[in-house]
Formats: C-alpha cells, sequence, structure tokens
C-alpha cells in the first residue's frame, strides 16, 4: 500500500490499498455532497450518527456551519471516486468531550461513518482497510501523537471494530448536552477509546 497527501485535485490524502483500490480524502462540500450524507445518516444503521429525521436540507445546513470552524472538519472518503465514508476530525480541547478525560498535547477526535454497501456488496476486510487509511491520515498525515473517539455505549460492533483496530479502552462518560442557536446535541452516554501513533504504525 502506499499513499500520499496532495492538494491540486481537492484531496487532502489518498492511499492505494492492495486488492480494494485507491482511497482518497476530500473536504467535504456541505451543498455539493447533501444528497450522499443524508441518505447515509437517514438510514436505521446510522441511529447512533444522530441525524435521524433531519431533512437533507437540513444535514447541509449542519455541514455548511462546520466549514466555517478551524476546530471541527468534515471529509469525504472516495473509492475510486464513488463515496465511500464521512470523516470528521475535532480538537479535543474545542469540544465536549474535552470535559470527559484529560486531554494529551496533540490529541485529535475523530467521528466515523462508514456507508453502505455499493453494488459489489459488503468486502471483507473492507472497514479495518477504510480504519487504516483514516488513522495514517490522523497520526501521520496530520502528524497527531494520539486519536480519541467516543462512540455511544450502546454501539458495540462500532466499538469491538475499533478495538480490533488498536484502540485502547477508554473510561465510560457522559458527554453534557449542548444547545446553542447553530448547534443542539443531547446528552450522550460514550465509551471513550484511545489509538497512539506508535501503535498504529511501530517503528
Amino acid at each position: 500500500m502506499s499513499d500520499r497527501a496532495h492538494g491540486e485535485d481537492g484531496y487532502v490524502y489518498e492511499q492505494v490499498v492492495a486488492g480494494l483500490g485507491t482511497v482518497a480524502l476530500r473536504p467535504l462540500d456541505a451543498e455539493r455532497d447533501a444528497d450522499v450524507v443524508h441518505g447515509w445518516v437517514s438510514e436505521e444503521r446510522a441511529a447512533f450518527w444522530g441525524m435521524n429525521g433531519l431533512t437533507r436540507d437540513q444535514v447541509a445546513e449542519v455541514y455548511a456551519h462546520m466549514t466555517g470552524l478551524d476546530t471541527h472538519h468534515a471529509f469525504l472518503a472516495e473509492l475510486d471516486g464513488v463515496p465511500v465514508a464521512l470523516l470528521q476530525t475535532y480538537e479535543p480541547t474545542e469540544d465536549r468531550v474535552g470535559e470527559c478525560y484529560p486531554v494529551e498535547p496533540g490529541d485529535i477526535g475523530v467521528h466515523l461513518l462508514i456507508g453502505p454497501a455499493g453494488e459489489q456488496g459488503a468486502r471483507p476486510g473492507w472497514s479495518a482497510a477504510l480504519m487504516g487509511v483514516f488513522a495514517a491520515y490522523v497520526l501521520v498525515g496530520l502528524d497527531r501523537p494520539r486519536v480519541v473517539v467516543d462512540p455511544d455505549v450502546r454501539n458495540e460492533k462500532a466499538i469491538a471494530r475499533f478495538f480490533r483496530q488498536g484502540f485502547e479502552p477508554g473510561p465510560l462518560v457522559t458527554l453534557p448536552e449542548i444547545d446553542l442557536p447553530d448547534v443542539h446535541l443531547p446528552e450522550k452516554r460514550a465509551r471513550l477509546a484511545f489509538l497512539r501513533r506508535e501503535t498504529a504504525f511501530p517503528a
């Protein structure tokens, strides 16, 4: 597998995964990508993403707001040009999760939503390969020492996937409700987990 970061074609990161194809990340375009993202977050399988019931325009508004932030970023992952996942990164010190654990210098938070299987159907190892690409981007590409994730404690499938990827279990925490004019997030019981760069990419 090989990888590179570049910007001429809009991608911030690109990695060739043997047997699967080229996975590339580009900044999410709130309006252009709203139909795709709305379709994903409206599925029952994405209930823990917290956007079930939103209209297409409401989804666009959420990501348009995020585009204006310096601390939170959304990216669309494409496999050979076809959208396959949504990756969000954020600074824990500027997020509610930062109130729930001792943030270390350089920590970066990640939210991940893998899209539904396409026409080819489910592919063995796909989720692990995609998470490996994301880990390479945030830990190596962005030069961060540690990733934190905060899946809903009820989302046992996602939690198990993170642990298989090498994440270390963290504490059970309650993320506080956020009720602002532009953002509302209900209180959330979450299982924190952490992945250090030296664990994912040992020298």
